[in-house]
């Protein structure tokens, strides 16, 4: 009997170890898995970056081109393609491209700078009703 109690915080120190062991692990695998998570986002976000500076450069090189606006507009994501596949970033979609485009197009010299709805709100009677809400 007496082995038996003698037993008992060996056991307990044992089951103690082992829990502590085990929620180590499971903290560890949750620490890790939100490490991968973070730096898949700041890649992601690095890319977009890179692509929304691909793109404006490549539309702003195509300004002055004599061209019509498609054929622009396919150039320019031809050669974001091409500038993404130099860098090594072979998975962005057609769709995210010709997207930086489009948004690149909007933000450079060729289209017009004024904003119908900013103008429409300046020039309303009541506009500290319409900004404050």
């Amino acid at each position: 009997m007496n082995e038996i109690i003698n037993a008992i915080p060996e056991y307990v120190i044992t089951a103690v170890i082992s829990t502590a062991i085990f929620y180590a692990f499971k903290y560890g695998e949750t620490f890790i898995h939100n490490k991968a998570l973070h730096a898949k986002t700041a890649q992601s976000r690095e890319l977009w970056s890179f692509l929304e500076q691909v793109a404006m450069t490549a539309v702003n090189s195509l300004v002055s081109a004599d061209m019509t606006g498609q054929d622009k507009f396919n150039k320019a994501a031809g050669l974001v393609q091409t500038a993404l596949d130099n860098q090594g970033f072979k998975n962005v979609d057609v769709k995210a491209i010709d997207a930086a485009v489009q948004a690149a197009y909007e933000k450079s010299d060729l289209t017009d700078s004024n904003d119908p709805v900013k103008e429409a709100i300046q020039t309303a009677p009541n506009r500290a009703n319409v900004i404050d809400q």
